[in-house]
């Protein structure tokens, strides 16, 4: 009885469905492969709710701020944590990839690798949009286009300005935001029958992963990987920990507390994966609503932790297998670059391999054909590019809403201590729409 009581759990069943794709893909790679269908579904139908339930959350807090003037202090102390954070994360990564040289001793000949392996994705980075195209593609074509493509900045962005709108228009406008509010436990509802799917979806994506690449192509660049994993653990407890003491809350806790929603995002190797549960649980955590609404949605754009130190720490290896040296000047300009191909990445799967080919793009000397070497490990780094986006983007959340006065302090050290309910979600603090 005891057994079938904590397998009704999700993160447990999320764990063997992880366990048993791995098995599946190693025994049965082809069968393994054809999975992919189950993990790509899961993905689809959480990425349907994540729009609707952000502008929602969006209009709605913002309709209902006293002062207007909160927001945009809110929106700049937001950027500012994600500059300085995220510039932190591409520096260690290229500090631990001069310490460790994970791709020492390799000795790869440049000549013999083939370069059509990495083409498609280099076609992808010189594809990048400059600053202006950028800022623009923020504007949606149409009103809804934005919700139909799933592009969440454009969704935050019409819901930045119906927010705008709605606070102009008095009684009226506070009656929208009431509607909306209870729109989004509609969607809310939605995701928490979707995610029942978890461990369907953790399965095919894992068996895929390991049908496809095997786990040979993992052994092979294992110092990379582990090096990776090892220094994302470290930025996530000492780095992140840090930020979470000083903000009053233990780190360790706080994964503990989103412990499904990290299983899930290994399993299925996306961040996005979450997002809707992840908003949820912060509100609950005494997070407001709008700062939860704000930070979680920019923050995949703006505060991809993981990927930053991958893309540094990537570039490295690459550079050490092929027996290049770069100097101080062409290492510094490197993350100088990085900081900037770092922002349009998404928590999609391989949008971290993209963006490397677009950093490698100002290190002529590195050739682009060295893509290939990581390949058939990307997968695999991938889901520690999500995981430690995750981690920090909730990190980001709490701490932002402190700085802004709009954390339930008792709220947060009460679920923390009571740890994540498994059932109905835990009703919202009361002040969760003030600033």
């Amino acid at each position: 009885m005891g057994f079938l009581k904590v397998f009704r759990l999700l993160y447990v069943q999320v764990l063997v469905a992880i366990a048993l794709g791995i098995a599946v893909g190693a025994i049965w790679p082809d069968f393994g492969v054809s999975l992919k269908p189950l993990g790509d579904g899961f993905i689809k139908l959480i990425k349907m709710a994540v729009a609707p339930v952000i502008f929602c959350t969006i209009v709605a807090g913002i309709a209902r701020m006293s002062d207007i003037k909160a927001f945009g202090r809110l929106g700049a102390k937001t950027l500012i944590y994600f500059e300085v954070v995220s510039t932190l994360a591409l520096v260690i990564g290229l500090v631990v990839g001069n310490l460790v040289k994970p791709g020492q001793g390799f000795n790869i000949d440049p000549s013999t690798l083939d370069p059509s392996i990495a083409a498609g994705y280099v076609e992808k980075a010189e594809h990048g949009e400059s600053l202006p195209d950028y800022i623009l593609s923020l504007i949606p074509d149409a009103f809804f286009g934005a919700f139909a493509e799933g592009a969440l900045l454009q969704v935050l962005v019409i819901a930045i300005i119906t927010g705008f709108a709605c606070s102009r228009l008095g009684p009226f406008g506070d009656k929208v935001a009431g509607v909306l509010e209870d729109v989004s436990k509609v969607f809310f509802s939605i995701i928490q029958v979707i995610v029942k799917l978890a461990p369907i979806g953790a399965f095919g994506a894992m068996g895929f992963t390991i049908g496809k690449y095997g786990l040979a192509a993992l052994l092979k660049l294992g110092a990379l990987v582990a090096t990776f994993y090892a220094t994302s653990l470290l930025f996530v407890l000492v780095v992140l920990g840090l930020i979470a003491m000083l903000a009053g809350f233990s780190i360790f806790k706080f994964l503990r507390y989103i412990r499904e929603e990290l299983l899930i995002v290994l399993g299925t190797s996306s961040s996005e994966s979450v997002l809707p549960q992840m908003m949820d649980k912060l509100q609950r955590l005494g997070a407001g609503k709008t700062t939860t609404g704000l930070v979680i949605p920019t923050g995949y754009s703006f505060n991809l932790d993981g990927t930053n130190i991958y893309m540094t720490l990537a570039t490295l290896f690459l550079a050490q297998a092929t027996n290049i040296d770069l100097t101080l000047t062409q290492e510094l300009t490197l993350l100088g670059v990085a900081m900037l191909t770092s922002k349009g990445a998404s928590g999609v799967t391989g949008a971290g391999f993209i963006t490397l080919a677009a950093t490698l793009a100002v290190a002529p000397q590195i050739p682009i054909a060295s893509l290939a070497i990581l390949v058939g490990v990307d997968r695999f780094m991938s889901e520690c590019r999500a995981l430690t986006n995750l981690v920090g983007n909730g990190v980001a959340t709490l701490v932002i809403a402190r700085w802004e006065g709009d954390l339930d302090r008792e709220t947060l050290a009460r679920e923390l201590e009571r740890g994540p309910s498994h059932g109905a979600a835990a009703p919202v603090p009361a002040h969760a729409d003030a600033d």
